[in-house]
This record gives structure tokens, sequence and C-alpha cells, in this order.
């Protein structure tokens, strides 16, 4: 069932219940001051009769008999019964004595409660007692209240037409009133149907309004805004990871081909294999960046964590550095005594992945400064590690710094030295998944600072 069909189908159950309880409540309300007004009716020309009978010793029976069947205020089929203490009938106003008591205990009852009202065979029945001259008479009374059951008749006519045609006129509004509230919904839908691969820049129209349809449109749009530049940076990676390996396959093919157009002697062709080893190493550190970062980027929920101790990350990070690169140098200090710090340096994460990250890090440092050198500061507060990776390199220019972590990128200066612009976004996504916190500072020729934090362990 669509969402109009479900708003209008729980619109129209509520009013339903809603009209039928108020109808039902009207009826029995009516009803039961109906019963009422006839039941003090009858009750008074009960007391009328037993007075004019039991008091008015001259009136016999047979000339009351008479003046209450040509009474015009006679109710419809009325008829009343006055009972001697001895509880035998003294007076009736028709021959129908059993019809009217029924059951042989009802007079006593009466004598008990004093007054009784009760509804049999559709007819409307009262008993009373009356005292005079220490005696205690019991008159019954019945009627049919024929006036009153009329109009409840046609009350009851009137509330299940009134409900029949309230309803329908609920049923067409509330389905008019789901399409009209709907409508800004279908056009997000539509809108939405439109945006293809071809024009993801275009976005769905919230309108002026402040609802929750213009709320629902400006989540589309910032979804929009997000899918977009993953697609961008999606394709771009792919641009870039392409020209990236086509490079130095393009090298090899070239060196192979030149190497076998002649003969050449055995030191010849050991310098190009050289050449080609050199560029293959390349081209293997450049797959391994780009699995690292096709890891990193998966879903963190899949990410396991231990208790990792970050200078000892850090030692083996630079170990590993300094075995690739023996003119590489990585120079250590702490912001506090390392007695007091040594404790404090332990944090959740991956002990890889922070290794992977702390030696691009030193690498960058190393590798564009003049003297081959990055310094690195551990430090430690309450709630934080922080460790800096300083170096007095080439820097990085202010426009270029919000770039940094896109895959591929290089700013202007840096072309010059062999990379590849993954180091960085690898780093980025590592310390992201560690819930840590990575901001860099940078001057042109006088070198770049990067500054890293993790929460520590709880």
């Amino acid at each position: 069932m669509k969402i109009r069909a479900r708003i209008s189908v729980t619109f129209l159950v509520i009013v339903a219940t809603n009209l039928v309880l108020f109808s039902l409540a009207i009826y029995f309300i009516s009803e039961y001051f109906r019963q009422r007004d006839f039941y003090y009716r009858l009750a008074d020309k009960a007391r009328i009769t037993a007075r004019l009978l039991i008091e008015e010793e001259q009136l016999n029976p047979a000339i009351l008999r008479l003046i209450e069947r040509n009474n015009l205020t006679s109710l419809p089929d009325e008829h009343i019964i006055i009972y001697g203490p001895d509880n035998q009938a003294i007076y009736a106003s028709a021959d129908t004595l059993h019809d009217i008591v029924g059951r042989h205990d009802l007079l006593d009852r009466v004598r008990v409660q004093k007054q009784l009202y009760l509804r049999r065979n559709a007819k409307e029945v009262v008993g009373l007692t009356h005292h005079y001259k220490n005696r205690e008479y019991v008159i019954i009374a019945s009627a049919y209240d024929e006036s009153g059951l009329t109009e409840m008749a046609h009350l009851r006519n009137i509330l299940g037409f009134a409900l029949v045609f309230s309803l329908t006129l609920v049923g067409i509004s509330g389905w008019m009133f789901a399409g009209r509230f709907l409508r800004p919904i279908s056009n997000v839908i539509r809108q939405v149907d439109q945006i293809k691969v071809s024009n993801l820049n275009q976005r769905v129209d919230a309108g002026d309004h402040s609802d929750e349809i213009a709320q629902l449109a400006h989540t589309f749009n910032s979804m929009l805004d997000r899918v977009q530049e993953a697609f961008e940076v999606q394709r771009n990676f792919v641009a870039n990871a392409s020209h990236e390996l086509r490079t130095p396959l393009t090298i090899i093919t070239g060196q192979i081909e030149v190497t076998l157009i002649k003969k050449r002697t055995v030191e010849e062709h050991e310098a190009k294999w050289k050449s080609v080893l050199e560029v293959i190493k390349r081209l293997n550190l450049l797959a391994n960046n780009l699995l690292e970062l096709a890891q990193v980027s998966l879903d963190d929920a899949t990410m396991k964590f231990s208790e990792v101790s970050l200078d000892d990350a850090i030692y083996q990070a630079t170990k590993l550095l300094t075995t690739r690169r023996p003119d590489y140098h990585v120079v250590f200090s702490f912001e506090n005594e390392a007695e007091t710090m040594q404790s404090s340096l332990t944090v959740q994460g991956s002990l890889s992945l922070l290794i992977s990250a702390f030696h691009n890090l030193m690498e960058n440092g190393c590798k564009f400064s003049s003297n081959n050198q990055v310094e690195v500061i551990l430090g430690a507060s309450d709630k934080w590690v922080t460790i800096q990776f300083r170096d007095n390199g080439i820097g990085i220019e202010e426009a270029d710094i919000k770039h940094i972590y896109e895959p591929f990128f290089r700013a202007e200066n840096a072309k010059r030295i062999h990379g590849y612009g993954i180091g960085l976004p690898l780093t980025y996504r590592i310390i992201q998944l560690h819930r840590g916190q990575i901001s860099v500072s940078s001057r042109i020729n006088e070198g770049t600072n990067f500054l890293l934090k993790f929460p520590k362990t709880l």
C-alpha cells in the first residue's frame, strides 16, 4: 500500500472511530434522558391516580377508570394498578394485571426500594409506594413511549446518514489532502530519479520552505555533494593511477626494445637491466601503496585494534626507513622527561598501519630536506598523545595545503623530486581510522611540521 493510501485510510479510521463514538454518546445520552423524562411523567400520573382513588373516598374505581380512559393526557397503552397493604389489587385501569406484574417478587422489591424503574416488553414500568393513614400502597404503572421511541428512531436514522455522509466526505478530502501534502515528496523523488552519472551536478529544488520535505531535499543535496565528490576523487584516482602505472611500464618496454635493437656487451646489458630493475622497484612500491590505500579506505568496522605503544611504532618505522635509505636520518626528542611519558604513549590501533603512516611522514621529511633529516617529537597530555614530524625542507604553498591529502596530488615545488602523491593520503586515512587528528604548518624553504594527535587508551 502506498503512503498516500495508507495516510488516507489511517485518517479515515481515526475520524470514523471518533464519529462513531460521538454518535453513540449522543444516542445513549438522548436515550437516557428520554427514559428518565418518561419515567417521571409515568410516575407523576401514577401518583395522581393513587391520590384520586385512595384519598378521595367518594371517587370509586369505575368512575376513575372512566376518567382515565377519556383523559387526553393519558399515555399510549397506559396501565395503572394499585395494590393494598395485603398485595391485593384494589384498582386496575385495564385487565392486564398479570401482564404488568409478571414476577411475584416485584411488589416486594417496590416495597423495599420505594421506587423502581424497569423496562419490559418494550414498555416502561414504574413501581412506587404511596402512604396514606399509616397504610402503604404499591402502585405499578406501565406505558409505551410512542413519541419518544419514534424520536429515537429518527435520531438513529439521522446519525447513521450523517455518519455515512461524513465518512464519505472525510475519505475524499483525506485522499485529496494526502496527495497535496505528498506532492513535494513526489517532486523530490522525480528530481532524484533524473540524476544520473552524467549530471551529478544537478540538485533537488528544496524551495523556500523549512518543513521536513525541505529538510529531506537538503539531505539529498548533501548526499549528492558527497557522491559527486567521491565520484570525482575516484575518477581522478583512476586517471592518475593509470598514468602513474603507464609511465614505468612504458620505460620498461622502451628499455627492453632498445636493448634488443642490436647486440650489446655484458656491461651494457647489466646497466640496462639495473635501470629496468630500478623502474620495477618503483612500480612495485607504487602497487603496494595503492593496495594499502585501498585497504584503509574500506569500512573501519573490519579493522581489529589492540594496544599499541607509539614510541615502539616510531622506532620500527625508523628502522625500516634507515634500512632502505641509510642516508636518511631521524632525530628523536620528548616534550617531557622520557621516563614519565613512557607509560602514557599507549593507544588503541593497528601497529602495521601506524608504522606505515609514520614511515611515510619521516620519508617525506627526509626526502624534501637538503640534509635528509627529520625531527620526531613525542608529547602527551591528559587525553592525547602528540607526535610532531618537523623538517627543514622546501615547504608547502598555503594554497596547496588543502590538497595534499588528495591521492596523486603533488605541489609544484615538489614535482622535481620523485614521488607518487600517495603517502600523505594514505597517512591521513590511517590517522582517521585511529580517531586521531592531523594538522600541518609550513613555510616555503623553511620547513614543514606535521602534528598528529591520538586519543589515549581509556
